[in-house]
C-alpha cells in the first residue's frame, strides 16, 4: 500500500508537469507569437523557439509571418480618356507589425476586409489618371508598381506590408467590346473594299495597255507580212520576167505544162476536142516550133463535160 508522502509526491509531481505545460509555448519560423495578459496583448515574440507564459494568466496568439494572397473583385474603372475597363486585381500582403496587426484587425479575416477596401480605392484611383492604352499595354508594370505603393501608404497603419499588387485582366465591358469589335469590322470591310477597287482599277489598266500592246505588235505584224509579200511578189515577178527574157521559148513550154496540168485534173474529167487544135502543139511534137504563139494566145481549153 502507497504511503501517504508518495501519493502527496506523486501529486506535487503531476501538478508541476501540468504548470510546466501550461507555462510553455513554441514560435515556428513561419508564425509570430502575441501573448495576451488578461486580454491585453505584449510584446510578440518574432524569433522562433521556446517560450515561457503564466498559466491562467496569458493565452498565446498565433499569426501567420507567410506571404498571403487578396482576391478582389473585378470593378469598373473610367480611364482618363473616358473609356471603361472591367479590372481584376490581386495583391499579396504579409503582416509585418503583428501588434498593430492584432490591434487593428484581431484576425486575417478583418484584414482581408480592410485591405481589400484600400486596394479598390487604390486601384481606382491610379487607373481613373491614365488611358486605356497605358493601362492595357504600355504602362502596365509601373501602374501596378504605383498601385501596390498606394496601398502600403494607406495599409501601414495595419501593420500589414503588401508586397505586389498583380492586374490579372483588364478589358472592355462586354457591351463595349462587341461595338469595339464591330467597328473593327466595318473598318476591316471598308479597307477590303478599298484594296478591291484598287486592284480592279489596276487591272483593268494593265488589260488596257496589254491590248494596245496586242493591237500595237498585230498592226506591226500585218506590216511586215504585207511588206514581205509584197517584196515576195515582186521578186516572183522578177524572177518570173528574168526567166522569161533569158529564155521566152522555154518559158512558153513552161507556162503551158502548167496549164495542161490545170486543165487535166485526175477527178475522170472527160474532154472532147480535136487533137489537131493548137492547144496541144507541144503534146504532137518534141519542141515547139520557133514563132509558135505563146500559150497566152493559144485558145482556151475547152470545159470539162
Amino acid at each position: 500500500m502507497r504511503s501517504p508522502l508518495g501519493t502527496i509526491a506523486l501529486i506535487a509531481t503531476g501538478a508541476i508537469l501540468v504548470l510546466v505545460y501550461l507555462s510553455a509555448y513554441t514560435v515556428t519560423p513561419r508564425d509570430y507569437a502575441l501573448p495576451l495578459r488578461f486580454g491585453e496583448p505584449q510584446p510578440a515574440k518574432t524569433q522562433p523557439g521556446l517560450y515561457w507564459k503564466w498559466p491562467f494568466i496569458e493565452n498565446v496568439e498565433y499569426i501567420n509571418k507567410q506571404v498571403l494572397d487578396l482576391d478582389s473583385l473585378p470593378q469598373e474603372v473610367i480611364a482618363s480618356d473616358q473609356k471603361r475597363l472591367k479590372v481584376d486585381a490581386f495583391a499579396r500582403y504579409r503582416v509585418s507589425d503583428p501588434l498593430r496587426f492584432f490591434q487593428t484587425s484581431r484576425s486575417e479575416k478583418g484584414a482581408e476586409l480592410q485591405l481589400s477596401s484600400i486596394l479598390s480605392s487604390a486601384v481606382r484611383r491610379v487607373l481613373g489618371q491614365s488611358t486605356f492604352a497605358a493601362v492595357v499595354r504600355d504602362q502596365r508594370t509601373a501602374l501596378m508598381e504605383k498601385i501596390r505603393a498606394e496601398v502600403n501608404r494607406e495599409a501601414g497603419g495595419l501593420g500589414i506590408e503588401v508586397v505586389d499588387v498583380r492586374i490579372r485582366g483588364a478589358d472592355l465591358p462586354q457591351a463595349n467590346s462587341e461595338a469595339v469589335y464591330k467597328r473593327m469590322q466595318s473598318q476591316r470591310q471598308t479597307e477590303a473594299q478599298q484594296i478591291r477597287s484598287q486592284g480592279t482599277q489596276q487591272a483593268q489598266v494593265i488589260r488596257s495597255d496589254a491590248d494596245r500592246q496586242v493591237a500595237k505588235i498585230l498592226g506591226e505584224a500585218r506590216g511586215k507580212a504585207a511588206e514581205t509579200t509584197g517584196q515576195a511578189d515582186s521578186a516572183r515577178i522578177k524572177i518570173l520576167a528574168d526567166a522569161y527574157n533569158k529564155d521566152p521559148e522555154f518559158f512558153q513550154f513552161y507556162l503551158s505544162m502548167r496549164n495542161y496540168v490545170d486543165a487535166m485534173k485526175p477527178d475522170n474529167t472527160q474532154v472532147f476536142i480535136s487533137p489537131d487544135w493548137d492547144y496541144f502543139r507541144y503534146l504532137r511534137s518534141p519542141a515547139a516550133p520557133t514563132g509558135a504563139p505563146s500559150p497566152a494566145a493559144s485558145p482556151q481549153a475547152p470545159p470539162a463535160q
